[in-house]
């Protein structure tokens, strides 16, 4: 049984108010990102105990909504679930404010640096910056990890009432392996217990904290406060992590520890600077589409539970916290429905109160879905939609990046034809003599450009190779948004690609549909696969705005 629903069975009784739907609905996108992101519909019956009945209705739902994806028997999380923790990080606001300093502390340092919240006796982080290793690690952004195994735990710890205490004790007596915490390996029995109380007494005394591979062997890791400028308490944990093959404990302490200070300090005073920052407006006509598709899927479709989720979306930027009435008014649903859901999130933990009536999210909405997609690639990203681009216009597809002066593909479909392009991922070709490197090129630095047209030679007899000649053909690309290239790399071969944008427009991948020249006409190649490639580029590219919004996604 995960953490989380550990925790919620000691929140008490449901109150009568709370909406079953709701916590069923949450209890499956729990299973779900426990399961690593994808699970069989039997496996979430197995998982959450619901009648089978409950969990289709609960997966089209959740479909419906763009949160999954039904692949035959498998329920597998989509990039569109990260809206619920990005709520939550954009109202926090620490990623936004603090992510640049821990990353250029990372490189500066060449080690794995994070930043992790409280989450009630556990700590859970919201930013990873992490070095690619042989040996890196393996915690995701809302992973959560027992404080008594962490550096950042003892220094929550210090502000700990006696009611976190006792609940800390009480769920180490219920759970003294740590098998309630997927994201660490399991605690051997015959190991002794970690004395957080004395770890929290030295990091009162100290102001930093020292995990000595406390987690498994030879993970090593050193921890330093960032305080709320306003009030003084912790905001959250800056930490350094590093393998002792490259660093004892002792040198961490020696070594990186005044540098982690250093940052720190600098951290502090950007969140001083920092503006609150105006509202953002949170997405709208949630409530009428929920109506409209439950009259068009009808019982499928559970409508309490879309509408409860929606609620966590009304939070963000500018919206830390709400009211009820505008927790409703954001949303466009009924002020009771709302006051239903914020009273089961209340209950389930993933919502918090304050004196004032007002409602902020937890770092549990975190727990819904975001670790298992937290580094999702581009390729992995894109190939359910070239899958389905494929099917619908029975062509292959394809996702390449630029490297160099060549095109290398990352991700493809292709399609059962007697005659086919055949291209494996991993390949490369050069830029200029392709649609998909022409819609790189275009977008790419003028000194890239400069040498990739440079080293044009001929490969087909149609190959475009004057520089003049391709500079123009790059400015119709940027003018049109398509790029097409007839035989220009292959005899035959007819391609069309359009550019895939990240959230600051800038073009980090194209996407591209690969054809013989026999079967259509260009006019009819254009007219027909074109608006189809350019919708796909588009889901790509929604999916990439959610996903990259707070976690940073490898383009290969």
């Amino acid at each position: 049984m995960p953490a989380e629903t550990t925790l919620d069975a000691r929140a008490g009784a449901v109150p009568v108010e709370a909406v079953a739907p709701l916590i069923r609905g949450v209890a499956v996108v729990r299973q779900l990102t426990e399961a690593g992101g994808t699970l069989s519909l039997s496996g979430l019956e197995r998982a959450t105990g619901l009648a089978r009945s409950t969990v289709d209705r609960i997966t089209a739902t959740l479909a419906r909504m763009g949160y999954v994806r039904l692949d035959g028997r498998d329920t597998v999380l989509t990039p569109r679930i990260m809206e619920l923790g990005n709520a939550y990080l954009a109202a926090l606001r620490l990623p936004s404010v603090l992510d640049a300093r821990a990353d250029a502390l990372a490189d500066e340092l060449d080690e794995s640096v994070s930043l992790a919240v409280a989450d009630r006796d556990g700590i859970r982080f919201i930013h990873q910056a992490t070095r690619r290793r042989a040996m890196s690690l393996s915690f995701r952004i809302g992973d959560l990890l027992p404080a008594e195994r962490t550096a950042p735990g003892p220094l929550f710890a210090t502000e700990w009432t006696e009611r976190d205490w006792a609940r800390w004790r009480e769920r180490r007596a219920a759970d003294p392996e740590d098998r309630d915490f997927p994201a660490v390996p399991p605690r051997s029995p015959s190991s002794p217990a970690p004395d957080l109380e004395r770890s929290a007494a030295q990091a009162r005394e100290d102001g930093w904290a020292l995990d000595d591979q406390l987690i498994e062997p030879g993970l090593v890791a050193v921890s330093v406060p960032v305080r709320d400028p306003r009030t003084g308490a912790i905001a959250c944990v800056a930490s350094v992590v590093s393998h002792t093959s490259r660093h004892t404990a002792e040198e961490l302490r020696n070594t990186l520890l005044p540098r982690l200070r250093a940052a720190v300090e600098a951290m502090e005073e950007d969140l001083r600077a920092a503006p609150q920052g105006d509202s953002v407006a949170a997405p709208s006509g949630l409530a009428t589409w929920t109506g409209a598709s439950k009259q068009e899927l009808g019982r499928e479709f559970v409508e309490s539970l879309a509408r409860g989720l929606t609620v966590l979306t009304a939070f963000g930027e500018g919206r830390a916290e709400l009211t009820l009435t505008e927790v409703a008014q954001t949303t466009g649903l009924a002020r009771a429905t709302a006051r239903r859901a914020l009273i089961t999130y209340e209950h389930l933990g993933l919502v918090a109160t304050s004196g004032d009536r007002r409602f902020t999210l937890t770092p549990r909405v975190l727990s819904l879905g975001f670790p298992p997609l937290s580094r999702t690639t581009l390729p992995d990203l894109a190939l359910p939609h070239l899958t389905a681009f494929a099917a619908r216009v029975h062509e292959s597809a394809s996702l390449a990046i630029l490297v160099g002066d060549d095109i290398q593909y990352t991700a493809r479909v292709a399609t059962s034809r007697v005659m086919s392009v055949n291209i494996a991922v991993g390949t490369r070709f050069p830029a200029y003599a392709t649609a998909l490197g022409r819609v790189l090129l275009a977008d790419a630095p003028p000194a890239t450009v400069r040498q990739a047209l440079a080293d044009a030679r001929p490969l087909t007899p149609h190959t475009l190779t004057d520089p003049g000649a391709l500079s123009a053909a790059l400015e119709t690309v940027r003018s049109q948004g398509h790029a097409l290239v007839d035989e220009e790399l292959e005899v035959g071969l007819r391609s069309i690609a359009v550019p895939v944008r990240d959230r600051t427009g800038r073009v980090v991948a194209a996407l591209n549909t690969a054809t013989h020249v026999a079967r259509r006409t260009t006019e009819e190649y254009v007219a027909d696969v074109l608006p189809e490639l350019l919708v796909t580029a588009g889901r790509i590219e929604a999916d990439l705005r959610v996903a990259g919004r707070f976690t940073r996604v490898s383009e290969s």
